[in-house]
């Protein structure tokens, strides 16, 4: 099983309006073809507008979708002829396995025996053998999305499109099905665009992450890129970097600088230009932790804890500043609620941003 060849799908300023509220805001992204572009936003950010919008479930307000050097945007979906997996599979309850996986293929006429091979084929590739005959509600969860998967798959799409595949599996099956779902890619050498609220799933899946907020493109990269390097604090924050604190700039050397934060300090990386002193110093819970060496004030700041719990290798805990900031720390000791503790973030992986633009 191979996918059809493109070189590009390219959106041109696309937008999306409902009545008054403008869900997408005239969004621009060239995606080639082979690679695994996720989507990734809070809940409202646009995501899912723009994939339904790609698979033809929704009209543009403006802009124009291109595959190559074909407008595909006033195709019917079933003339753009892309594959789509939904967040509830989306399954017929009363087909089989195979039926369920051959129905897009029934639609487009395909011959029994050719049904047949391609069934045969996608089936294991999912790794769902044994399973044909079976009904969706006698599958797992885990199953059933095979089958989605399997489906979208069988009629050869030159694009696949993912909403959030993975949201209503437990943790377990989830961890599994991603990699699956990589893996199937790889396999079939397809162009996938992948919808996710999971910054974990799509820096695990992705070549390439596009940022949403509030129907804008706030920053696209390779998952390294992001992960290190986020644009700003809103995707920072989208990007793991759950504590976040105002401050001041005493002192820069080159691109490190240190930050008065009240009662104590840190030292990070400027990250884009700066209008002035202030600062919004972003770090990730993992790279926040307790400072057991008595070394004072460098470096470090006062806080109470707040609650703490064990998750196996180490601690993770919540502790507020003297000013009131609630902050997400790690620790290789148990510390007791309303302990005063200090905390020392890791200089190389603190990142600080102007405060005039956070």
């Amino acid at each position: 099983m191979k996918s059809p060849e493109f070189n590009e799908l390219r959106l041109d300023t696309i937008r999306r309006e409902f009545g008054g509220f403008n869900a997408l805001k005239g969004i621009s992204l060239t995606i080639k073809r082979g690679e695994f572009i996720a989507l990734l936003g809070p809940s409202g950010c646009g995501k899912t507008t723009a994939l339904n919008c790609i698979a033809g479930l929704l009209s543009l307000s403006g802009g124009k979708i291109m595959l190559d050097d074909r407008r595909i945007d006033d195709l019917r979906p079933e003339e753009r002829g892309f594959g789509m997996v939904f967040q509830n599979y989306a399954l017929f309850p009363h087909m089989s396995v195979a039926k369920n996986i051959g129905f897009g293929l029934r639609m487009r006429g395909v011959a029994k025996s050719e049904i047949d091979r391609r069934v045969a084929e996608a089936v294991n590739l999912v790794r769902l053998q044994g399973q044909e005959a079976k009904l969706p509600g006698q599958l797992s969860g885990g199953q059933q999305q095979r089958v989605a998967i399997a489906r979208a798959i069988v009629i050869e799409p030159p694009l696949v499109l993912m909403d959030e595949p993975l949201s209503n599996l437990d943790a377990k099956l989830r961890l599994e099905m991603r990699q699956e779902i990589r893996r199937i890619h790889s396999s079939l050498g397809s162009t996938t665009i992948y919808v996710t609220h999971d910054q974990e799933e799509a820096l695990s899946l992705a070549d390439r992450i596009v940022v949403l907020r509030e129907g804008e493109i706030r920053q696209v990269g390779t998952p390294e890129d992001l992960y290190a390097r986020p644009a700003d604090v809103g995707v920072a924050d989208f990007m793991g970097y759950r504590n976040r604190l105002a401050g001041k700039i005493v002192s820069r050397d080159g691109a490190t600088a240190r930050i008065d934060i009240g009662g104590g300090e840190l030292v990070g990386l400027l990250q884009g230009s700066f209008s002035g002193d202030a600062a919004v110093v972003a770090l990730r819970p993992e790279d926040l932790s307790t400072d057991m060496t008595g070394g004072g004030e460098a470096g470090s700041f006062g806080a109470k804890v707040t609650a703490i719990e064990y998750r196996g290798s180490e601690f993770h805990g919540l502790a507020m500043t003297d000013q009131g900031t609630e902050l997400h720390f790690s620790s290789h000791h148990r510390h007791g609620v309303g302990e005063r503790i200090r905390l020392r973030g890791m200089p190389e992986r603190t990142l600080v941003f102007d405060g005039a633009k956070a």
